[in-house]
């Protein structure tokens, strides 16, 4: 008989994990730093066209998530259902990438539209499938809470490594006050999506995923894997407190030079995203810690609070407090960031119960059906407010920064960096109090999966 004891892992296997999130990370925290400000600031594209194309995006993202996750719970195949898709995907992840920013600046704002519209679908569709298998790997490498903290810890590290280079690249070669040479930031943006892949691909070579649940599980049709999904009150909830995590992330992040270069006007960046970023690390090295203390959604629930509350302070403290304000809410964010993948790992547990077969990706497809809008919605929330304000961007201002905004517009920068973050991260705290995984029914839900992991590798054995 298979022992029932789940896996552990060396730290060489926890680095090599890591760095797939490095990749991704060094990607997607590019282009959400630079979408918006690329387009809207210096190409000129409109308050309108900007909200067009987050609406049409939005619709594509209802659709695509959740379908891959589907196909990859459904897949049979004997190299497996996660790895494969994430080997044949990052590739075109680094070229959709690089190609978003390589429209012609002398193009009408309708096929300026056309291009960012279509480099998002392409974009997020190969982001999209990596995201999915990746997340969906982390549930089924191990049973342990703990173990699922360590190597998420390793991922979240690796991640903050590469939102610090996704952003400081941006930031070095973008154009500053008085330039307009773009060719500098096509460069880095080129070697983004080139190492990006590379480290995708390390991880896809190196992890190994478990047989049993590809071999032995027999997967559930589209209508029962939708029903199981919704009947899941933990997946309900968690999903609810994650769009504002979602929400949070995506405006904080899409209006970080925003605040730097319009509230703040400081020469770089850095000086603002290295109190932010050294907060989220050290939150990162302990929050697996307190979720030991007090239990996983404690944990995230005390860190959304510290960070929903100094967050929402942007708005109205001294603009020489910022910098504090921004390093105690980098703090609170690292619940999000390390905390969220193990609550989704003990609803597929609670599911796998009820089911008989694992479906991470069909709930993290799902999720990201629910929480992308958020994404959308932030892309619309920040030209809207600015257009409203009365902000002259550079392409208005014959492309130089007009440094000079009115109190209106820096307050408008404020309230999208700040308040309604904050608020996002208040309201995901308050939801996760009807999370019902903790506690002893939780250890009654581990100890059972644990069980039933023995008895599919011994099935397995036998077959």
């Amino acid at each position: 008989m298979e022992e029932k004891k789940p896996s552990t892992f060396s730290i060489r296997f926890k680095m090599l994990w890591g760095i797939g999130s490095l990749g991704t990370n060094i990607i997607s925290n590019s282009y959400a730093a630079l979408l918006i400000i690329f387009f809207q600031d210096y190409l000129g594209l409109s308050s309108e066209l900007m909200a067009l194309s987050a609406l049409i995006y939005a619709i594509w993202n209802a659709f695509n998530d959740p379908l891959f996750g589907f196909l990859s719970d459904s897949s049979k195949s004997k190299k497996g259902r996660r790895i494969p898709f994430m080997k044949f995907s990052a590739p075109f992840l680094g070229l959709f990438f690089i190609g978003i920013w390589l429209v012609p600046t002398t193009w009408s704002p309708n096929a300026l539209f056309w291009w960012m519209l279509a480099g998002m679908f392409l974009y997020d569709t190969a982001y999209t499938i990596i995201g999915l298998v990746y997340s969906a790997l982390l549930p089924e490498l191990t049973e342990s809470d703990s173990e699922r903290g360590s190597l998420q810890t390793y991922s979240s590290i690796f991640a903050l490594l590469g939102s610090i280079i996704g952003f400081l690249v941006p930031d070095f070669l973008r154009p500053g006050v008085g330039e307009t040479n773009l060719l500098p930031l096509y460069l880095g943006v080129g070697a983004i999506g080139i190492a990006g892949t590379a480290f995708i691909l390390i991880t896809s070579f190196s992890v190994k995923e478990r047989p049993e649940f590809t071999q032995v599980d027999e997967p559930l049709g589209l209508v029962d894997s939708i029903r199981f999904t919704f009947k899941s009150k933990s997946f309900i909830v968690l999903v609810a407190a994650n769009f504002m995590s979602i929400l949070m992330q995506s405006l904080v992040l899409g209006s970080m030079f925003y605040l730097s270069d319009y509230v703040l006007k400081i020469s770089s960046s850095m000086m603002l995203l290295i109190p932010f970023f050294v907060g989220i690390i050290i939150g990162t090295l302990i929050a697996n810690l307190i979720a030991k203390k007090i239990g996983v959604v404690r944990a995230q629930q005390l860190l959304l609070l510290i960070a929903g509350i100094f967050l929402c302070s942007i708005f109205f403290i001294p603009n020489q407090m910022i910098y504090v304000a921004m390093f105690i809410a980098g703090f609170g964010l690292s619940g999000p960031l390390v905390l969220t993948n193990i609550m989704f790992a003990q609803v597929a547990d609670e599911d796998e119960i009820r089911s008989g077969v694992r479906r991470e990706a069909m709930f993290f497809g799902t999720n990201a059906l629910i929480t992308k809008p958020a994404q959308s919605i932030a892309i619309a929330i920040v030209p809207w407010i600015l257009g409203l304000t009365s902000f002259i961007s550079r392409a208005e201002n014959g492309g130089e920064i007009f440094l000079n905004q009115g109190e209106d517009a820096l307050r408008g920068i404020k309230i999208f960096t700040g308040l309604i973050p904050g608020i996002a991260m208040l309201l995901g705290a308050l939801i996760l109090f009807a999370y019902p995984l903790h506690g002893d029914y939780l250890q009654e839900v581990q100890d059972k999966v644990l069980e039933m992991h023995a008895e599919k590798k011994n099935k397995l054995k036998s077959t």
